[in-house]
């Protein structure tokens, strides 16, 4: 695939600054950059928006709103009030596509912290809609289910932006979440129309499933056969190649992003 169609995702180097990641991706040609909201936040999000700019990249997504469910009502409200502001960071970033990762259950009651979910992105719509950013549900492996999102598969997702029937919303697609499912091909043929982001990297044997992910072609994906499904479904976008890593992120950004190009080219 050509790299026309590659977005750094900032997190693969997360002990950089976004400044660094920017002036990576300008000298290797890397025409977009996904910065993540801590990132961000470190510095303020008109000196972040301003560093792209001067830049000259786009900006594919920013990363992370979600983590809706919450134990009290008062909570509730707390977490969709940051995703209001995540709204408006994205619009300011020059992004129109923010994701989400739905967020745990606060109890024992999964499918009570999947109707959370449902609620706090129908109460984002409208605002979203103000701002023109949509909404990108982004499934986990299961693996994640107890600490980070009780949405598991993309059928799940899938679910969720068929009831709502809202251009605001669609799905995130993250190889490395979706990989094993069973029913992968033919629930990305459905997300036709509403496929917002790719994401690559590869699972490679895992001690923490949270910072093992591999580099395209160390692992067990088979990337090229899902993205090829996710082009033949009507996403044209960039790809985002996402890769927390513990021991990718002890080397400079720029020499990451020299293998990326490269894996890039030979595994997507």
């Amino acid at each position: 695939m050509e790299t026309a169609y590659l977005s750094f995702n900032q997190i693969t180097s997360d002990n950089c600054s976004l400044e660094e990641v920017a002036e990576a991706c300008v000298k290797e040609g890397v025409p977009y950059i996904a910065p993540w909201r801590h990132k961000v936040q470190d510095i303020g999000v008109k000196k972040s928006a301003q560093i792209i700019r001067d830049s000259g990249l786009k900006v594919s997504s920013l990363c992370r709103g979600g983590m809706f469910p919450a134990a009290t009502h008062v909570e509730r409200q707390v977490r969709i009030d940051d995703n209001r502001r995540a709204i408006d960071e994205a619009a300011e970033l020059g992004t129109d596509v923010l994701v989400l990762v739905c967020g745990p259950s606060p109890d024992r009651d999964i499918q009570g912290a999947r109707a959370m979910v449902e609620a706090g992105i129908e109460a984002l719509i409208p605002y979203a809609e103000e701002a023109n950013v949509r909404l990108g549900i982004e499934p986990l492996h299961p693996v994640f289910a107890g600490d980070r999102s009780v949405i598991s598969t993309l059928g799940q997702a899938n679910d969720i932006v068929e009831r709502f029937a809202s251009p605001q919303v669609g799905v995130v697609i993250d190889v490395y979440h979706v990989w094993w499912d069973p029913n992968l091909y033919q629930e990305i043929k459905r997300s036709q129309g509403h496929i917002l982001g790719f994401h690559v990297n590869d699972w490679i044997k895992v001690t923490d499933p949270l910072t093992s992910r591999g580099m395209m072609g160390d692992g067990v994906i088979e990337i090229r056969r899902i993205r090829e499904a996710v082009e033949a479904a009507g996403y044209k976008g960039p790809v985002e190649v996402e890769i927390l890593n513990d021991k990718l992120w002890q080397h400079p950004c720029q020499e990451t992003l020299k293998r990326i190009k490269e894996r890039f080219l030979e595994y997507v």
